[in-house]
């Protein structure tokens, strides 16, 4: 980390409940993460080579070239991990102004991934956040694997600025950051302007958001070499069901 970038705000893991309905948000370090879903740090990092071939974003409206991503979408409940077959991300365009309307088609998310133990125990991890806020219940999750690099000489994270996903749950990981600066996360209350800025730089480290008390961004990233990116996962858990364009 350089003296440039701010620490994230660690929370220990027996007060993970109380600092998300403190604040609506809470940062995890790696082994926290590790401890909370029961799997091995070295068993969560062999999953990282699978960011290593993620389809470019067709989508993008700013005609960018800078984001790859695939997409997978799942139920859970307590320990039972369901995925469903290749559906359509959407999104309103209260909450995303730029993509939001549209349906986009994803590259799914690879099976020898998605069969992993590492994987049902990290969905299940999320669950169980999710039903500590809201209750016990069966989530609807959706799991995107993103690549931000600087093939534009510029990437962005949020293209669509400050926002929420109209979910109740946003997790996102930081798979890792490869010769860039910036990729600031930006937290701010959604009532107020009360925010926390920091930059995740632990692969694997944790930011866990209330969508409905927060809204969140990420700055833009620039390459300190030829060539930098950023890889994240990013789950978003709902309940009732999946968020789906409306019947006409």
């Amino acid at each position: 980390m350089t003296s440039s970038q701010l620490a994230p705000p660690l929370t220990a893991p027996a007060d993970l409940h109380l600092k998300l309905k403190e604040q609506g948000f809470a940062v995890l370090g790696p082994r926290a993460v590790s401890d909370l879903c029961g799997v091995a740090l070295s068993v969560l990092e062999s999953l990282n080579s699978f960011w290593n071939d993620l389809p470019p974003d067709q989508y993008l409206k700013d005609g960018g070239r800078y984001r790859r991503r695939r997409h997978g979408s799942f139920t859970v409940l307590g320990d039972d991990v369901t995925q469903h077959a290749n559906r359509a991300h959407w999104q309103p365009l209260s909450y995303n102004a730029l993509h939001g309307g549209m349906l986009r088609w994803f590259e799914p998310l690879e099976v020898a991934m998605t069969q992993t133990m590492a994987w049902s125990h990290l969905l299940s991890f999320l669950g169980r956040v999710a039903s500590s806020l809201r209750g016990e219940q069966k989530w609807y999750v959706e799991a995107h694997p993103f690549r931000i690099d600087t093939t534009d000489g510029i990437g962005r994270p949020t293209p669509e600025g400050a926002h929420r996903d109209g979910v109740d749950l946003v997790a996102v990981f930081l798979i890792g950051r490869h010769d860039i600066k910036g990729g600031e996360t930006r937290v701010f209350d959604v009532n107020s302007p009360v925010g926390q800025r920091f930059t995740l730089s632990e692969p694997w480290s944790l930011l866990l958001l209330d969508d409905a008390r927060v809204i969140h961004e990420t700055t833009p990233i620039q390459p300190q070499g030829d060539w930098g990116w950023r890889d994240t996962l990013v789950v978003t858990l709902r309940s009732g069901g999946f968020l789906d364009e409306p019947a006409r």
